[in-house]
């Protein structure tokens, strides 16, 4: 399953309706932040002005604590701008932590520099210039401290390279951002806007970094690439700092209710984030397919056959459907 959130190919494959499913397979907020009882008049029929790009940057630089010197661009998700990458950053050999996100791999690929895939994010190849890495890492919620990624970064800017994080989870990780630390490093950062507010067709992200990249990357943008709710909703959201606390804390709260259920039906939980569990069982596919029979859709993984992720389901009611599926489903196998 090369991505999570459609289920096209799991109602093509066993039935049903949107409704009759209960979709665990993405990393997506199940709580969204409330959508207004209105956007204003102007968000639907303008074109998208200065003013109201501006206050959205502002907020973003603020949520993200984004640092004085660096530059900040949004853009409709951050899947379009990590497809931009490979033409903001200079040649040279490009490294890649595995297994994470397959696009990052994907987009090099496409552009004829095809990664270097490491096994260990601290040994970094004599002659990397470029290293991406996920941090809080997809799927596994490997997280690398600070303090190595501002060493990791120090050896890469002192190459005239880049060191370039995908922070799509790090909302939902208090420390994790290496944003607030940078000093003169050459370093890039996405931000997702849709995992964290539960809103991921709204399409909006944010890439931070020095302003000669950032420039460079939204020249690569066509004009009004953000549509106006996307910017007055994804401004509000952002200045909503209470809700994002209060947040945290309820998914950290549901996470540690996923990890004790999936333990105890057997399932080992060894990895993920709040905002997704990653367990590891014998035959995952065949837990996986008996789940998809009961309209309960969960995210595989090709190169890892042990392994099965599953998102928040969001209610009382679709943990205890959860539950009860998991039993009949173990039993049946």
């Amino acid at each position: 399953m090369e991505h999570g959130g459609d289920l096209t190919r799991a109602i093509d494959q066993y039935g049903g309706t949107f409704d009759d499913w209960l979709d665990l397979s993405t990393g997506i907020n199940p709580h969204t932040y409330p959508v207004p009882n209105a956007l204003s008049r102007s968000a639907w029929t303008d074109l998208p002005g200065q003013a109201a790009l501006d206050r959205l940057i502002a907020a973003a630089r603020k949520a993200y604590r984004v640092p004085d010197h660096f530059g900040i661009v949004a853009g409709p998700g951050t899947q379009v701008l990590l497809s931009l990458l490979p033409e903001t950053l200079p040649e040279g050999p490009v490294s890649l932590a595995s297994p994470t996100y397959g696009s990052h791999k994907k987009v090099w690929t496409r552009s004829g520099r095809t990664p270097t895939e490491l096994s260990s994010v601290y040994a970094l190849p004599a002659d990397a210039k470029i290293v991406l890495l996920v941090n809080p890492n997809n799927p596994d919620g490997r997280l690398v401290d600070v303090k190595s990624l501002l060493e990791m970064a120090t050896v890469l800017t002192g190459r005239g390279g880049c060191l370039v994080l995908d922070e799509a989870f790090a909302d939902t990780v208090p420390g994790a951002s290496i944003l607030p630390h940078v000093t003169d490093q050459n370093v890039l950062v996405l931000r997702s806007f849709g995992k964290f507010f539960g809103l991921a067709g709204l399409r909006l992200g944010f890439l931070a970094g020095p302003p000669a990249l950032i420039q460079k990357t939204a020249g690569l943008l066509e004009s009004w690439c953000l549509s106006g709710p996307a910017i007055e909703f994804g401004t509000a959201a952002l200045r909503d700092a209470d809700w994002q606390t209060k947040m945290n804390r309820q998914l950290a709260d549901e996470m540690a209710d996923l990890t004790l259920l999936l333990n105890e039906h057997h399932l080992s939980v060894f990895g993920g984030t709040p905002l997704y569990a990653l367990a590891g069982l014998r035959k995952a596919v065949h837990l996986h397919e008996a789940l998809a029979r009961r309209h309960i859709w969960t995210r595989i993984f090709d190169y890892a056959p042990t392994w099965l992720r599953l998102g928040l389901p969001g209610s009382k009611a679709n943990f205890e459907r959860l539950s009860d599926a998991l039993a009949e489903a173990q039993k049946e196998l």
